[in-house]
């Protein structure tokens, strides 16, 4: 994280603030300032996978990204959080306070909203990896008037140790903290009780407990919250050090005349190092009787229903199998379930929509115009084509939301651990290349978790060839069209061979640009296994199903438009604007000239040469692509079932002489290594500079094309 980032971040939440923190000199005689307007910010901090995320999106009604794997938040969010309280909620009945001591009732009058910020996630200020030093950066670094005015430090109650590291280091900072409790109930499962009330007591600041995946419990934190809003800011804490345990100190022998200046400074570094141990030493002793006094441990050594799953889906050779075996399920389930829907909503938008919209256009005396081609041939044929696969879409987004919600997604890093350590990449940079089967855009910026410059340009080179969801609206286009009995298959292989080219490249390029980089040891807490809710499910769901309709009535709307203004541009012929045929036209043309170069690989028509330069820009605009050319072509077969399908057929059967399905594996291959979205290529160039975006553009297209020749080569031999 740079400087300037970590400037701006500070100088953005900043502007949110409604008083200063007031400073570890006046902290302990100076009041709040009252006369001060604008809404209080909190930050939500905490290690990784504690449930930051989920608790923030409950807090502030936000919609960020949630899995439940390590590293989810790798930027700032905000939010507004109203502290509304709402007497006789159920999540009233949640409050933590020992019976007779609750004070929710009377803080009912007390509402305000508050500016939230989620931080990346952290177990310590000691920052190991960039989206770590952000967090030091606006809890620590940052000037006081730009700290959060109070800290909610969100601690795993299962593993109270390790959550409570960074509230040792805060309580040396002149910060309000609150702690907040999560996964209660697991913590039950291991046979661990937490007394909320004693350990408040321990650790000197506020204690509750929630579970924001069921809605509990936040009542109970606004309250907390608003309570130390209103007090004074804590004065740092003082550690003592004894001077008889430091290299320098009262008793510490005079330096001999012959002593040089090196020898002081030798002595200083000696005594600054005593210092730090002792600090550590001092925080460890906090963290031990702090959980020694909260909680009561029931039983020894109890397996946990974890634990027993566990044996099986990390073990070194079952742990892969049983992960393939997962995926194909995925993808079985979403070609199989979501086939119906998707050729009712083909039907529904070459038939009804188009036929009601020409109706409506011959009304209005524009039925023979341009503008009827630009809506039925153009926008309906585009867009309506990319949007039939909203169901598939919609049905992937929710099995793999149940996969992360369960926990499993966890596993599935520590399964491929071994294949990441042999690319010299950590265990962990298995997140950002997950997340990129989703989209490539959000998993170059999770690459900033990880913490070498050099794993981070690998990682980025590498996203690219995970292959997203966009990719897969054609993967299935193809397979439902060449394979049908075996569609979701073949999905499954072509994220198989995404996976072995992620390995293969990574592989190349740590034995020719970073052969000095070492490998890794995974580090990563496995969260328990928990039923996935409904709601967050739904939640995740529509935030990706979303971002798919966004794209839809966005970046493919603007392509399809362009499509259709440059094949009614006629440039062969002495047709008229939007009378040309598509192969006279500059659309025509211009992909006519690109055609040849594909030809050593089966897919030479000029139909599929445009359809791939269209994807350039999105990946689903290679179907739109498609279903404007052929509609163009050949508009008296609109309101037939499958005009596409069958046109694209033919395309493959012509353009490879016959060897049809070598040329359709060919192409689903340069599919997914090709050149990435324009979104992705910006996102390159602000992570990693414009010097490996271009290199990582021109290593995809060499990939892409050298493959996809060389299995239509080969297999036109074979089959």
């Amino acid at each position: 994280m740079s400087p300037k980032v970590a400037e701006d971040a500070m100088r953005e939440l900043s502007g949110h603030k409604h008083r200063p923190v007031m400073s570890a000199k006046a902290c302990c005689s100076e009041g709040p300032d009252e006369s001060a307007t604008g809404a209080p910010v909190v930050a939500l901090a905490g290690a990784p996978n504690v449930g930051k995320s989920t608790l923030f999106n409950l807090l502030t009604g936000a919609r960020v990204s949630m899995g439940n794997w390590p590293g989810t938040t790798v930027s700032v969010s905000r939010g507004v959080w109203h502290t509304h309280h709402t007497p006789g909620a159920p999540s009233d009945q949640d409050c933590s306070c020992p019976e007779g001591q609750c004070h929710c009732d009377h803080m009912a009058d007390h509402d305000r909203d508050i500016t939230l910020i989620d931080l990346p996630g952290a177990y310590s200020i000691d920052p190991m990896s960039p989206d770590e030093a952000l967090t030091r950066a606006l809890l620590v670094d940052c000037p006081p008037a730009e700290a959060p005015d109070l800290v909610v430090v969100v601690a795993d109650a299962a593993h109270l140790s390790r959550s409570l590291y960074l509230v040792a280091q805060l309580r040396e900072r002149p910060l309000r903290v609150v702690v907040a409790l999560t996964m209660v109930d697991i913590a039950r499962q291991y046979g661990i009780e937490i007394d909320t009330w004693a350990l408040s007591d321990k650790l000197g600041v506020p204690v509750v407990s929630l579970d924001p995946r069921r809605r509990r419990g936040q009542q109970t934190l606004a309250m907390a919250v608003r309570n130390q809003l209103d007090d004074l800011p804590p004065c740092p804490r003082e550690i003592a050090l004894d001077p008889a345990e430091l290299s320098v100190g009262p008793d510490a022998l005079p330096a001999t005349p012959t002593d040089t200046a090196d020898t002081g400074a030798i002595d200083v570094a000696a005594a600054d190092e005593d210092a730090d141990l002792a600090r550590e030493d001092e925080r460890f002793a906090f963290i031990e009787d702090a959980v020694a006094g909260g909680t009561t441990v029931s039983g020894e050594n109890r397996k946990t229903t974890s634990d027993k799953i566990d044996r099986w889906v990390t073990h070194k050779v079952f742990g892969p199998i049983i992960f393939a075996a997962v995926m194909w399920i995925v993808f079985e389930m979403t070609t199989t379930v979501a086939a119906p829907f998707q050729d009712w909503l083909d039907s529904f938008f070459s038939g009804p929509v188009s036929e009601w919209t020409h109706a409506g256009l011959a009304a209005v005396g524009l039925g023979d115009t341009w503008v009827n081609g630009l809506l039925v041939d153009g926008l309906i044929a585009g867009v309506g084509t990319v949007l039939t696969f909203a169901p598939l879409m919609a049905l992937m987004f929710i099995l793999l939301a149940i996969l992360e919600d369960s926990g499993y997604m966890a596993r599935a890093a520590v399964v491929t651990d071994r294949m990441m350590r042999r690319i010299g990449l950590p265990g962990r940079a298995f997140i950002p290349l997950i997340v990129g089967f989703g989209c490539n855009v959000p998993a170059i910026s999770a690459t900033r978790a990880l913490p070498q410059a050099r794993q981070r340009i690998l990682t980025s080179l590498l996203v690219p060839f995970t292959s997203c969801t966009a990719r897969l609206t054609v993967y299935v286009m193809l397979a439902s069209t060449f394979f049908p009995k075996m569609a979701g298959t073949v999905c499954f292989i072509m994220y198989l061979v995404s996976i072995v080219l992620v390995i293969l490249i990574g592989m190349a390029l740590r034995k020719t640009l970073w052969r000095t980089m070492g490998s890794e040891p995974l580090v990563l807490d496995l969260p328990p296994y928990q039923v996935p809710t409904a709601r967050l499910t739904a939640s995740v769901t529509w935030v990706r199903l979303k971002g798919f309709l966004r794209t839809a009535s966005g970046i493919i709307v603007v392509a399809v438009a362009a499509v259709w203004l440059l094949q009614s541009i006629p440039v062969v012929g002495g047709a008229g604007f939007g009378e040309a045929a598509p192969e006279d036209s500059a659309f025509g043309v211009g992909a006519s000239a690109v055609a040849p170069v594909f030809e050593p690989a089966g897919f030479g028509s000029w139909q599929t040469s445009s359809a791939l330069v269209v994807g350039f820009v999105a990946k689903e605009a290679v179907l739109s692509s498609w279903a404007q050319t052929y509609a163009v072509d050949d508009p008296e077969e609109t309101g037939n079932e499958t005009p596409l399908r069958a046109k694209v057929v033919e395309s493959f059967e012509q353009s490879s002489g016959g060897h049809t399905y070598p040329a359709v594996w060919a192409f689903l291959f340069f599919m997914l290594s090709y050149t990435p979205c324009v979104a992705t290529l910006a996102v390159q160039k602000r992570e990693i500079g414009i010097g490996w975006t271009l290199f990582g553009l021109a290593m995809q297209l060499a990939v892409a094309y050298i493959g996809a020749v060389a299995i239509f080569q080969i297999g036109s031999l074979l089959w």
